[in-house]
Protein backbone atom coordinates (compact mmCIF):
# COMPACT_ATOMS: atom_id res chain seq x y z
CA UNK A 1 0.00 0.00 0.00
CA UNK A 2 0.87 3.65 -1.06
CA UNK A 3 1.43 5.81 2.02
CA UNK A 4 1.46 9.76 1.23
CA UNK A 5 2.12 12.18 4.00
CA UNK A 6 1.94 15.96 3.32
CA UNK A 7 1.54 17.91 6.61
CA UNK A 8 3.24 20.75 6.78
CA UNK A 9 5.02 22.40 9.85
CA UNK A 10 3.10 23.49 12.73
CA UNK A 11 1.83 27.19 12.40
CA UNK A 12 0.69 29.13 15.38
CA UNK A 13 -1.91 32.18 16.02
CA UNK A 14 -1.79 34.15 19.36
CA UNK A 15 -5.94 34.18 18.69
CA UNK A 16 -6.19 30.65 18.13
CA UNK A 17 -8.67 29.41 20.68
CA UNK A 18 -7.13 27.29 23.61
CA UNK A 19 -9.63 23.87 24.87
CA UNK A 20 -8.48 24.30 28.49
CA UNK A 21 -10.19 27.99 28.58
CA UNK A 22 -13.62 26.41 28.16
CA UNK A 23 -13.20 23.10 30.47
CA UNK A 24 -14.55 23.76 34.45
CA UNK A 25 -12.31 21.91 36.60
CA UNK A 26 -15.33 20.35 37.96
CA UNK A 27 -15.88 18.82 34.92
CA UNK A 28 -16.34 15.17 35.09
CA UNK A 29 -13.06 13.25 34.05
CA UNK A 30 -13.37 11.38 30.61
CA UNK A 31 -13.72 7.73 30.35
CA UNK A 32 -11.14 5.26 30.86
CA UNK A 33 -11.88 4.78 26.52
CA UNK A 34 -13.71 5.88 24.68
CA UNK A 35 -14.46 4.31 20.83
CA UNK A 36 -16.45 6.93 18.11
CA UNK A 37 -15.68 4.24 15.04
CA UNK A 38 -18.62 2.08 15.95
CA UNK A 39 -16.35 -0.73 14.79
CA UNK A 40 -15.60 0.20 11.47
CA UNK A 41 -12.49 -0.11 10.31
CA UNK A 42 -12.54 0.52 6.38
CA UNK A 43 -12.84 4.53 5.94
CA UNK A 44 -11.94 5.09 2.77
CA UNK A 45 -8.04 6.36 1.43
CA UNK A 46 -9.51 9.62 0.45
CA UNK A 47 -6.53 10.08 -2.63
CA UNK A 48 -4.08 10.18 0.35
CA UNK A 49 -2.25 7.20 -1.42
CA UNK A 50 -1.31 9.05 -4.86
CA UNK A 51 -1.54 12.75 -3.03
CA UNK A 52 0.20 14.40 0.01
CA UNK A 53 -3.86 15.52 0.88
CA UNK A 54 -3.84 14.48 4.43
CA UNK A 55 -4.52 17.53 5.64
CA UNK A 56 -7.82 17.51 3.74
CA UNK A 57 -8.53 13.31 4.20
CA UNK A 58 -8.18 14.49 7.97
CA UNK A 59 -11.47 16.37 7.43
CA UNK A 60 -13.15 13.88 5.84
CA UNK A 61 -12.86 11.19 8.04
CA UNK A 62 -13.80 13.81 10.85
CA UNK A 63 -17.39 14.13 9.07
CA UNK A 64 -17.53 10.55 8.38
CA UNK A 65 -16.91 10.02 12.48
CA UNK A 66 -19.71 12.87 13.19
CA UNK A 67 -22.08 11.57 10.92
CA UNK A 68 -21.66 8.16 11.85
CA UNK A 69 -22.13 9.04 15.23
CA UNK A 70 -24.71 11.64 15.00
CA UNK A 71 -27.15 10.46 12.06
CA UNK A 72 -26.43 6.74 12.19
CA UNK A 73 -25.16 6.83 8.75
CA UNK A 74 -21.38 7.95 7.68
CA UNK A 75 -21.09 10.72 4.87
CA UNK A 76 -18.20 9.78 2.92
CA UNK A 77 -16.88 12.98 0.71
CA UNK A 78 -16.10 11.44 -2.86
CA UNK A 79 -12.80 12.09 -3.87
CA UNK A 80 -13.16 13.90 -6.42
CA UNK A 81 -14.46 16.54 -4.04
CA UNK A 82 -11.44 16.26 -1.32
CA UNK A 83 -9.66 16.72 -4.63
CA UNK A 84 -11.39 19.84 -5.39
CA UNK A 85 -10.83 21.25 -1.54
CA UNK A 86 -6.92 20.23 -1.59
CA UNK A 87 -6.95 22.67 -4.30
CA UNK A 88 -9.22 25.43 -2.28
CA UNK A 89 -7.16 24.96 1.16
CA UNK A 90 -3.78 23.74 -0.05
CA UNK A 91 -3.04 25.51 -3.32
CA UNK A 92 -3.33 21.87 -5.95
CA UNK A 93 -3.82 22.23 -9.18
CA UNK A 94 -5.06 18.88 -10.63
CA UNK A 95 -2.70 17.33 -12.48
CA UNK A 96 0.65 19.48 -11.90
CA UNK A 97 2.68 17.37 -9.51
CA UNK A 98 4.70 20.42 -8.74
CA UNK A 99 1.84 21.91 -6.74
CA UNK A 100 1.20 18.40 -4.76
CA UNK A 101 2.52 19.91 -1.52
CA UNK A 102 0.67 19.35 1.41
CA UNK A 103 -1.26 21.74 3.72
CA UNK A 104 -0.65 23.45 7.13
CA UNK A 105 -3.16 22.58 9.63
CA UNK A 106 -4.32 25.80 11.05
CA UNK A 107 -4.68 27.07 7.74
CA UNK A 108 -6.73 24.34 6.19
CA UNK A 109 -9.28 24.90 9.79
CA UNK A 110 -9.61 28.30 9.21
CA UNK A 111 -10.53 27.61 5.74
CA UNK A 112 -12.89 25.35 6.65
CA UNK A 113 -14.94 27.49 9.30
CA UNK A 114 -14.73 29.98 6.54
CA UNK A 115 -15.66 28.60 3.46
CA UNK A 116 -17.42 25.21 5.09
CA UNK A 117 -16.14 21.66 3.48
CA UNK A 118 -18.35 19.83 0.80
CA UNK A 119 -21.77 21.19 2.86
CA UNK A 120 -20.38 20.25 6.19
CA UNK A 121 -19.82 23.54 8.46
CA UNK A 122 -17.13 24.21 11.34
CA UNK A 123 -18.26 26.19 13.72
CA UNK A 124 -14.99 26.37 15.04
CA UNK A 125 -11.84 24.75 16.84
CA UNK A 126 -9.52 25.23 19.35
CA UNK A 127 -6.23 23.68 20.43
CA UNK A 128 -5.92 21.12 23.01
CA UNK A 129 -2.50 21.01 24.96
CA UNK A 130 -1.02 18.02 23.19
CA UNK A 131 1.18 16.93 26.70
CA UNK A 132 -2.42 17.28 28.76
CA UNK A 133 -3.91 13.63 28.02
CA UNK A 134 -6.32 14.04 30.14
CA UNK A 135 -7.47 17.45 28.03
CA UNK A 136 -6.80 15.53 25.00
CA UNK A 137 -9.11 12.75 26.24
CA UNK A 138 -11.51 14.78 26.87
CA UNK A 139 -11.89 16.49 23.56
CA UNK A 140 -12.05 13.09 21.91
CA UNK A 141 -14.92 12.46 24.65
CA UNK A 142 -16.79 15.39 23.86
CA UNK A 143 -16.37 16.28 20.59
CA UNK A 144 -15.69 12.70 18.34
CA UNK A 145 -12.03 13.39 18.04
CA UNK A 146 -9.62 15.56 18.12
CA UNK A 147 -7.53 16.84 14.24
CA UNK A 148 -3.72 16.24 15.47
CA UNK A 149 -0.70 16.56 13.23
CA UNK A 150 2.56 13.89 13.95
CA UNK A 151 5.81 14.32 13.35
CA UNK A 152 6.30 10.38 11.83
CA UNK A 153 9.34 8.84 12.52
CA UNK A 154 11.20 6.35 9.76
CA UNK A 155 10.86 3.89 12.54
CA UNK A 156 6.75 3.86 11.79
CA UNK A 157 7.04 2.23 8.69
CA UNK A 158 5.61 -0.94 8.35
CA UNK A 159 4.65 -0.88 12.88
CA UNK A 160 1.36 -2.56 13.44
CA UNK A 161 1.21 -0.02 16.15
CA UNK A 162 2.94 2.96 16.28
CA UNK A 163 5.31 2.89 19.37
CA UNK A 164 8.81 4.35 19.97
CA UNK A 165 11.50 1.90 20.06
CA UNK A 166 15.17 1.99 20.42
CA UNK A 167 17.44 4.14 18.56
CA UNK A 168 19.64 2.38 16.69
CA UNK A 169 21.75 5.11 15.85
CA UNK A 170 20.37 5.92 12.03
CA UNK A 171 18.24 8.55 12.61
CA UNK A 172 15.05 6.67 11.90
CA UNK A 173 13.59 7.03 15.07
CA UNK A 174 13.99 11.19 14.90
CA UNK A 175 10.82 13.16 14.94
CA UNK A 176 10.00 13.40 11.06
CA UNK A 177 12.64 11.60 9.65
CA UNK A 178 9.29 10.22 7.58
CA UNK A 179 7.90 13.42 7.35
CA UNK A 180 4.68 15.44 8.78
CA UNK A 181 1.27 13.70 8.63
CA UNK A 182 -2.41 14.97 9.50
CA UNK A 183 -4.89 12.39 11.03
CA UNK A 184 -8.10 12.71 12.84
CA UNK A 185 -8.21 10.27 16.30
CA UNK A 186 -11.41 9.33 17.39
CA UNK A 187 -10.50 7.02 19.95
CA UNK A 188 -8.51 6.20 23.05
CA UNK A 189 -7.80 3.34 26.00
CA UNK A 190 -5.48 3.58 28.36
CA UNK A 191 -3.40 2.02 26.33
CA UNK A 192 -3.04 4.67 23.50
CA UNK A 193 -5.12 6.33 20.79
CA UNK A 194 -6.40 5.18 17.37
CA UNK A 195 -6.42 7.34 14.24
CA UNK A 196 -8.16 7.23 10.76
CA UNK A 197 -5.70 7.43 8.32
CA UNK A 198 -4.91 5.64 5.20
CA UNK A 199 -8.11 4.08 4.68
CA UNK A 200 -8.11 2.03 7.70
CA UNK A 201 -7.55 2.77 11.46
CA UNK A 202 -3.99 2.99 13.21
CA UNK A 203 -2.67 2.12 16.62
CA UNK A 204 -0.41 4.26 18.59
CA UNK A 205 1.04 3.68 22.17
CA UNK A 206 0.63 6.76 24.41
CA UNK A 207 4.86 6.69 24.39
CA UNK A 208 4.18 7.65 20.61
CA UNK A 209 1.93 10.68 21.23
CA UNK A 210 4.21 11.92 23.55
CA UNK A 211 7.10 11.81 21.20
CA UNK A 212 5.64 12.71 17.88
CA UNK A 213 2.67 14.04 18.23
CA UNK A 214 2.96 18.21 18.14
CA UNK A 215 -0.31 19.43 17.58
CA UNK A 216 -3.72 18.70 18.52
CA UNK A 217 -7.26 20.68 17.32
CA UNK A 218 -10.58 19.94 18.40
CA UNK A 219 -13.03 20.14 15.61
CA UNK A 220 -16.77 22.06 16.64
CA UNK A 221 -19.27 21.08 14.64
CA UNK A 222 -22.64 22.46 15.51
CA UNK A 223 -24.37 19.50 14.27
CA UNK A 224 -21.79 17.38 16.98
CA UNK A 225 -22.71 19.83 19.56
CA UNK A 226 -27.07 19.79 19.46
CA UNK A 227 -26.81 16.08 19.00
CA UNK A 228 -24.69 14.87 21.89
CA UNK A 229 -26.72 17.20 24.12
CA UNK A 230 -23.85 19.76 24.02
CA UNK A 231 -25.90 23.31 23.45
CA UNK A 232 -25.61 23.80 27.34
CA UNK A 233 -23.14 21.11 28.65
CA UNK A 234 -21.71 21.02 31.82
CA UNK A 235 -18.36 22.05 32.64
CA UNK A 236 -17.74 23.12 28.94
CA UNK A 237 -18.09 26.89 28.50
CA UNK A 238 -19.91 26.87 25.01
CA UNK A 239 -21.36 30.24 25.58
CA UNK A 240 -17.73 31.63 25.82
CA UNK A 241 -16.22 29.92 23.42
CA UNK A 242 -19.02 31.29 20.71
CA UNK A 243 -18.26 34.99 22.13
CA UNK A 244 -14.61 34.56 21.74
CA UNK A 245 -15.36 33.18 18.03
CA UNK A 246 -16.97 36.21 17.14
CA UNK A 247 -14.38 38.09 18.86
CA UNK A 248 -11.52 36.74 16.63
CA UNK A 249 -13.82 36.82 13.53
Amino acid sequence: MIRKLGRKAVKTDTRTLRMARYLAPALVPPPAAVDWTKGITAWGMMLNDTLGDCTIAGCGHAVQVWTLNVAGVMATVPDAVVEQYYGKFDGYVPGDVSTDNGGVELDVLTDWRAQGFAGHQLTGFADSAVADLVEVRQSINLFGGVYIGVNLPLSAQGQAVWDVVPDPGDGSTAPGSWGGHCVYVPKYDQAGFTCVTWGGLQRMTTAFWQKYVDEAHTLLSQDWLAAAGLDDPQGFNLSQLQADLAAIT
